[in-house]
């Protein structure tokens, strides 16, 4: 089942048939994808002839779980990670004696759990062909009248690629920089993306370090920069911090009702029909009820999880934009909690007085030499940001971290191939909330009335139509949801075994 890899772009063009699948990205939401079209193959039903995964980095780990520090552990139990929703038992096994069930093991593990998933799942005598190719796509053409294939992917380096169906599997976007100041923007101290390979050692290790916002990757961030000699400091509007895990399991209390519609109620006590404000009660009494039963609020937390994107479509826009204002981040804090230890080793630096979070905002910047009478020129090794928050209080640091999350506003997203579909409207953003407007089956929305491209996507790219859609659990049953649905849509039989330049088989 192994393709050849060859130079001629017309062979491609040649090759395509309409079991030709792109998965645009290979982190984790991109591996389970082509995983589960792999796996679907493997159990005898319908799946494409071939799967070409487009990255220029390695299946599997992505940004999110390529980080080797031994201290950034998934914010899940292991049990509730398995790539195959029909398997959850399967991440514990490949673990063996590294974890258990109920351990938060190092997110690395679960980047080379991945790898490893898909490589074994390529090597399947069923399974269709697997082509990675080491290239990015930036931009995207539909011809829906052509006899070829009507998807033309245009790559950074390689030649075009010609298929029948896409899924846009991009992961997390760089966080947003518009609260920065633009001396802050412009100055080598600043780190606009913390999760860049090798970002970390631009870190002075004798200066004073500044995290804005106070989310997981604050935690994760603090708990890599803080030492003896330094103050990493954290600071958000509202200062809010991720709760912990509770040191045992819970025994998860059922939804208090089946998933709902937009059309039809959740419940008479769950109805965001009615509006944000009676939805804000009723929440707070589901999760006192379960505080009540269960002992933790937490276990009334996780019982709405399964309810969350049909109370949220539920909401007019008016009603959506106002929860994201006032209401979203102390969900998050509440709902996409952080393992015990983390929390520990977290109080331990702030007792400590290696790490102090709390409220403000970035007002100015200035970069400055380190000198004694801070004079100097810019760029000289000992240089430092001087900055002043809202409420006149000065910070001088060594570096300035980015930590406020993925951008989701797709308009401000620095991505061609984001740009390009915004721009010749074979997608739409979501009305409130960030990604891209889609289909109940993640399929893309098109602007002015046009037939749908065979274009899909899942993840954080789904937020504002789902809001609950970050998470592997939930990105898991996109993507199986989407092989199955892509698998059963695929006829046909490749002609050719041509291959962009630079593509490769997974086996």
């Amino acid at each position: 089942m192994t393709s050849p890899a060859a130079s001629d772009a017309a062979a491609v063009n040649q090759s395509s048939t309409p079991q030709e699948i792109a998965v645009v990205g290979a982190g984790a939401a991109g591996t389970l994808t082509a995983l589960r079209l792999l796996h679907h193959a493997a159990a005898g039903r319908p799946a494409p002839a071939r799967i070409w995964l487009i990255d220029p980095g390695p299946a599997g780990p992505g940004l999110a779980f390529g980080t080797d520090a031994p201290h950034h552990l998934l914010n899940v139990r292991a049990g509730q990670m398995s790539a195959h929703r029909d398997d959850p038992g399967h991440f514990v096994r490949w673990l063996g004696d590294r974890g258990g069930e109920h351990d938060f093991v190092p997110r690395r593990l679960f980047g080379r759990y991945l790898a490893e998933s898909l490589a074994a799942a390529a090597d399947h005598p069923a399974a269709p062909d697997l082509v990675r190719v080491p290239d990015r796509v930036v931009a995207l053409t539909h011809r829906p009248q052509t006899t070829t294939p009507p998807l033309r992917l245009w790559l950074h380096d390689g030649p075009p690629l010609d298929v029948d169906a896409a899924v846009l599997a991009l992961g997390n976007f760089a966080p947003g920089q518009a609260w920065a100041p633009p001396a802050l923007r412009d100055s080598g101290r600043f780190l606009a993306d913390p999760w860049a390979p090798g970002a970390l050692a631009a870190v002075p290790e004798d200066r004073d370090v500044l995290l804005v916002g106070t989310g997981l990757t604050m935690v994760d961030m603090a708990l890599s920069l803080q030492r003896p000699g330094r103050v990493v400091h954290a600071l958000s509007r509202h200062g809010l911090v991720p709760r912990p895990h509770a040191a045992a399991p819970l025994t998860a209390p059922a939804a208090p009702v089946a998933p709902a519609t937009p059309v039809a109620p959740v419940a008479p006590q769950l109805d965001a029909r009615a509006g944000l404000p009676a939805l804000r009660r009723a929440v707070l009494c589901q999760i006192a009820r379960c505080r009540r039963v269960h002992g933790d609020w937490r276990a009334g937390v996780d019982s709405l999880r399964p309810l969350t994107s049909a109370l949220w479509q539920q909401l007019p826009p008016a009603d959506q934009a106002r929860l994201l204002a006032r209401d979203l981040r102390l969900w998050e804090t509440h709902r996409h909690r952080i393992p015990p230890v983390s929390a520990k080793a977290l109080r331990a630096a702030v007792d400590a007085g290696l790490v102090s979070i709390g409220r403000g905002t970035v007002a100015d910047a200035k970069t400055t030499s380190d000198g004694p009478d801070g004079g100097g020129e810019v760029g000289e090794v000992g240089e430092v940001i001087d900055v002043r928050l809202d409420d006149g209080r000065a910070l001088r640091v060594g570096a300035v971290l980015n930590c406020t999350g993925s951008e989701a506003e797709l308009t401000r997203v620095d991505d061609p191939l984001i740009t390009d579909l915004l721009t010749t409207g074979l997608g739409s953003p979501a009305p409130v909330g960030g990604g891209f407007d889609t289909a109940a089956d993640g399929r893309l929305l098109p602007t002015g009335g046009r037939a749908p491209a065979p274009l899909w996507t899942l993840g954080s790219l789904r937020r504002g139509n789902l809001l609950e859609t970050t998470a592997i659990p939930e990105i898991r049953c996109q993507a199986d949801d989407l092989a199955l649905l892509l698998g059963r849509s695929a006829v046909g039989t490749p002609s050719g075994p041509g291959a962009p330049n630079g593509a490769v088989p997974a086996r």
